[in-house]
């Protein structure tokens, strides 16, 4: 499980950079190549589809993990910070887990709050 952790984290940080990008467009180039050397084959024509959709489905679990991640860590920093206020409220700690009814009405709750201290 610890290998599948690292590789979900760093698989995002791989592909989102410029080299993923050249290494992209060099495959592409080289598939290009094939087709004019392959006569433009039915196996030609499969095997990319089949590399990005499973490519695809791979990048898009692991972006979601790290972004759940992330949205984890950001909610206890942000938590930790309401704690230590003097002047927060206490019920705003793990807002993010109250039903979507009561947020809303926590969202109008803090909005009119708003409105009463702008001058």
């Amino acid at each position: 499980m610890l290998l599948l952790r690292r590789i979900a984290l760093r698989l995002p940080q791989v592909v989102g950079t410029p080299q993923a990008f050249f290494v992209a467009i060099l495959v592409v180039l080289a598939w290009i190549v094939w087709g004019f050397v392959d006569g433009w084959s039915d196996t030609w024509l499969l095997w990319p589809s089949a590399l990005a959709s499973v490519m695809t489905f791979l990048v898009a679990f692991s972006l979601q993990y790290t972004q759940n991640r992330d949205t984890r860590a950001i909610q206890l920093k942000l938590d930790e910070i309401l704690r230590a206020s003097d002047g927060a409220r206490d019920e705003l700690v793990k807002l993010e887990r109250l039903p979507d009814d009561e947020l809303t009405r926590a969202e109008k709750e803090i909005a009119q709050s708003t409105r009463r201290r702008t001058p």
